[in-house]
């Protein structure tokens, strides 16, 4: 927990169990500290196998760097908050999208002794990750298409690109459409970035490969 004065750890402690909201601690080397109720039941872990545990081994490898980085600089006092998407991995390999704020807490000397991590999944229904336990597995040929339309690439330039008729291209589209339920490209994409298909740290984006059949 935080540095408190006496007087306001029970206090703090009511609010951390009871906020409704995922919230941890984490230490200043990013190892998991403490959890509420919720964080431990969205992520489906129990205090023994993540307390001590890292924090970005809770998160899916497309967002592990840019967190980190992040994280590390509220660690050295180069910020003081960090508001961003993530997306976590739960024990059976399912998906949590949502959104993290992190704050950098100091000790009486002015070094950070605690990163309070808030987060708010983007589907909360029955407390479960319904859309992130989509499993899915594309051809490396919708990979490309995939990364072509999240790059803005027209049908044609798509045709042009990867030596295929309109027709064909048009045809991978709507058959993506229907494997991740959703009813456009606009969607498609939105749907995609939530369930971390791509990684976020390279442009034009790019399907990681453990999405893609060998």
């Amino acid at each position: 927990m935080p540095k408190c004065q006496p007087e306001f750890q029970d206090r703090f402690k009511s609010l951390f169990e009871q906020s409704g909201m995922c919230m941890a601690n984490l230490d200043s080397g990013l190892r998991l500290r403490e959890a509420n109720s919720d964080f431990l039941r969205q992520l489906d872990r129990k205090p023994q196998d993540s307390y001590g545990r890292s924090f970005l081994a809770l998160l899916h490898r497309s967002v592990r760097t840019t967190v980190e980085r992040e994280l590390s600089a509220l660690v050295t006092n180069q910020r003081e908050r960090f508001t961003g998407h993530i997306v976590a991995t739960r024990r059976d390999g399912t998906l949590l999208p949502g959104k993290m704020t992190a704050v950098a807490v100091s000790d009486p000397k002015g070094d950070v002794d605690t990163v309070l991590v808030l987060v708010m999944p983007s589907s909360r229904q029955g407390g479960a990750a319904a859309s992130a336990s989509l499993k899915v597995q594309l051809r490396p040929m919708d990979a490309r298409i995939l990364e072509g339309v999240a790059a803005g690439d027209s049908t044609v330039k798509l045709a042009s690109s990867l030596f295929m008729s309109r027709g064909g291209v048009e045809y991978r589209v709507t058959a993506l459409l229907r494997l991740l339920r959703v009813s456009n490209r606009p969607a498609l994409i939105s749907k995609a970035h939530s369930l971390g298909l791509f990684n976020i740290e390279t442009w034009p984006p790019k399907v990681h490969p453990e999405f893609v059949e060998s």
